[in-house]
């Protein structure tokens, strides 16, 4: 949930990023994404969300931006009872911000399941982007995807390539990047964009290269790799090491 309606591409981002960092946790198993936002924006009993994912607790917060100031509310619910587990409030700058959202991610999984040590959650955690614009921009491509179209589609594009101009190493960025040109062949939007295929398929290759580890940014790439790679890894030299 955000507090401004043209920030909900950054609360649907911020949640996305604690459900990877919760999913790397080992001995939780998470509803992905795709299933658990079917029930965004709407109000609904938590009980029910629980009933319908087949999920014994649920994680729901919100977001909200300030200039510089970043705050983030969140609250661990049972999805059984309808009881409140655990809830806080993080403030901090947006350089902040993913300090927060690892916050987050060890106050839930400390909260679920005790048993698992604070360093699971510090293991898990992603390479943050070098720039954040380059990480509002991403997450603004990732909001545009939803909407299905060529037109969204190659505006999300426009801002990957935006944001890999400032963060040339940004994984994810390029892993979405690969993931949308791969979407734009299957859907016959190639037409918009005058690169070759292979430009793609390297993107993938280099983010899987940057981020191995990364659950987002490998199956993206995976799906790019399978529409335009139809070779195996280019031979080629990666940010200058061999």
């Amino acid at each position: 949930m955000s507090g401004e309606k043209e920030d909900e591409y950054f609360a649907d981002g911020m949640a996305e990023e604690i459900i990877t960092g919760l999913a790397q946790c080992t001995g939780l198993i998470v509803v992905a994404r795709n299933s658990s936002f079917t029930f965004r924006g709407r109000s609904v009993d938590v009980r029910q969300v629980g009933r319908e994912l087949g999920a014994n607790y649920v994680l729901e917060g919100s977001v909200r931006r300030s200039e510089t100031r970043l705050r983030i509310t969140a609250q661990l619910i049972d999805a059984r009872s309808g009881g409140h587990l655990w809830a806080e409030r993080f403030d901090g700058d947006l350089r902040d911000v993913f300090e927060l959202q690892d916050r987050i991610t060890e106050s839930v999984v400390a909260v679920i399941e005790p048993k698992l040590l604070f360093a699971e959650a510090g293991r898990a955690r992603r390479q943050p982007p070098q720039n954040l614009d380059a990480y509002d921009l991403y997450l603004r491509a990732l909001s545009l995807i939803n909407e299905y179209s060529a037109e969204a589609t190659a505006a999300a594009l426009q801002g990957l390539d935006r944001a890999l101009e400032l963060d040339p190493n940004y994984a994810q960025a390029m892993a979405a990047s690969a993931c949308y040109r791969a979407l734009s062949q299957i859907q016959g939007w190639t037409a918009q964009r005058s690169e070759p295929r292979s430009s793609g398929a390297q993107l993938a290759w280099d983010a899987v290269s940057l981020a191995p580890n990364d659950p987002q940014a490998l199956w993206m790439a995976a799906f790019a790799i399978w529409v335009l790679a139809k070779d195996g890894p280019p031979r080629r030299t990666f940010f200058g090491a061999p």
